[in-house]
């Protein structure tokens, strides 16, 4: 329902900002659209809606904070993890690859 809405509003926007019907048509599709959001029904949906959000709005607010500091102390994790691992892999590699001082140079 929710993106039948959405379709039908974008529809309306790009007819109103691409046509050529003149300034007729536009006053026209405004008065629809403003008698449409004056009505009883729509204004109780509204209403319904803001007061839903505010409603869930510290649920979402509790659930974004726990998710973000979860995300945080992941993050940490992976770079002491990865600073770990490249600080290890320098002094494992130095041993691997001989300096050019210590090889012979026979052909």
């Amino acid at each position: 329902m929710k993106g039948k809405i959405t379709l039908l509003v974008g529809g309306a926007v790009g007819y109103v900002l691409g046509s050529r019907a003149g300034r007729q048509r536009y006053e026209q599709i405004k008065s629809q659209a403003q008698s449409f959001w004056t009505n009883p029904k729509v204004q109780e949906k509204a209403t319904q809606a803001q007061d839903y959000a505010k409603d869930k709005a510290p649920v979402v607010k509790d659930k974004a904070a726990g998710a973000a500091a979860s995300a945080a102390s992941a993050t940490k994790e992976a770079a002491g993890a990865a600073k770990d691992k490249v600080s290890g892999d320098s002094q494992d590699t130095s041993a691997a690859y001989p300096t050019s001082a210590s090889t012979t140079g026979t052909v």
